[in-house]
């Protein structure tokens, strides 16, 4: 019988989840739709906090977003890991989603919901 491994690898399911709010779009070119925040910190470690958010991406959409400064506010509101944000075209749907969390962070509140929402919008628009 083989010796056992006493360093196993992990396999299977990882504890990491995301929540995506998906919207369905008529053609478009692939960059349009594409953007993510790109945020102003302040502070370090646990105490790091969120500034300022604007939008980075090659398309349309990017700009719309910046001009929405409302959305900008309620972004910068949030923690640092709640504020970084991806809009990322697939297929015939946009992908709205943030970073991955594990089960004890994993969850929506009604801000980001909102945030979301305010996202989609734009993204119909």
């Amino acid at each position: 019988m083989a010796p056992q491994d006493p360093n196993p690898m992990v396999w299977g399911a990882m504890d990491r989840f995301q929540a995506h709010c998906i919207v369905r779009v008529k053609e478009s070119r692939p960059g349009d739709l594409l953007a993510r925040t790109s945020l102003t910190t302040k502070g370090h470690f646990a105490e790091k906090a969120v500034e300022s958010a604007s939008w980075k991406g090659p398309g349309q959409l990017a700009q719309r977003l910046n001009e929405d400064t409302d959305l900008n506010r309620m972004i910068a509101a949030q923690s640092v890991e709640d504020a970084t944000i991806f809009v990322e075209p697939t297929g015939d749907v946009v992908r709205i989603h943030g970073k991955w969390k594990n089960h004890l962070e994993f969850g929506i509140t009604p801000a980001m919901f909102h945030i979301y929402d305010r996202i989609a919008g734009h993204v119909k628009g």
